[in-house]
């Protein structure tokens, strides 16, 4: 398999654990499904989601086959998501919350830069197949990546994101995310 196929194996997963996590997460009955195309979600939502999340995101990724696939998970510390809760809601513009706090859970990838451009031809392909939220290519303030969303079409699922980078700017990134990122930590 090559890191093209690698790459839509990873999305493709990704999708279905994203999926499969907010039916089983929200379909208990015991979670309030919360619109987050809202402006404003309590902070606890949030929080025990993510709680909910980091304990069990792994049992998730064990049942799927991605040997042979480089790529870096974390799930968002919960000082973070407090963080950028106080930054977005200190902003002028409100924008919907999961237009925001779209990264809880958050994969990387490092691939060629040629296979970076190769992806960027068929992410619209890989959108229509498989609802994916939306991606776009940022390159602002000494970091450059591709980002892919993942949302299942649902106001009320917390978006997923996977970063691809440039195997070149991968040294870039790392210390433009702890300087600008990781404010909060010190």
């Amino acid at each position: 398999m090559n890191n093209i196929e690698k790459t839509k194996r990873l999305v493709s997963v990704i999708n279905a654990i994203h999926s499969q996590y907010s039916q089983d997460y929200f379909d208990t009955g015991k979670v309030e499904k919360i619109n987050l195309s809202r402006t404003a979600v309590p902070t606890e939502h949030i929080l025990r989601y993510r709680l909910n999340l980091h304990e069990s995101i792994n049992d998730y990724l064990v049942k799927h086959d991605l040997d042979g696939i480089t790529y870096y998970y974390r799930v968002k510390t919960s000082e973070s998501i407090l963080d950028k809760i106080q930054r977005y809601s200190e902003n002028a513009d409100k924008y919907p919350v999961n237009n925001w706090m779209n990264d809880i859970f958050g994969a990387r990838m490092i691939l060629s830069a040629e296979e970076l451009e190769q992806i960027i031809e068929l992410l619209d392909g890989w959108q229509e197949e498989f609802g994916l939220k939306n991606w776009y290519f940022r390159d602002k303030d000494d970091y450059r990546g591709l980002h892919v969303y993942f949302k299942n079409k649902s106001n009320w699922l917390f978006p997923w994101e996977l970063r691809l980078w440039d195997e070149a700017d991968v040294e870039l990134n790392i210390r433009t995310h702890q300087l600008h990122k990781r404010g909060f930590a010190g």
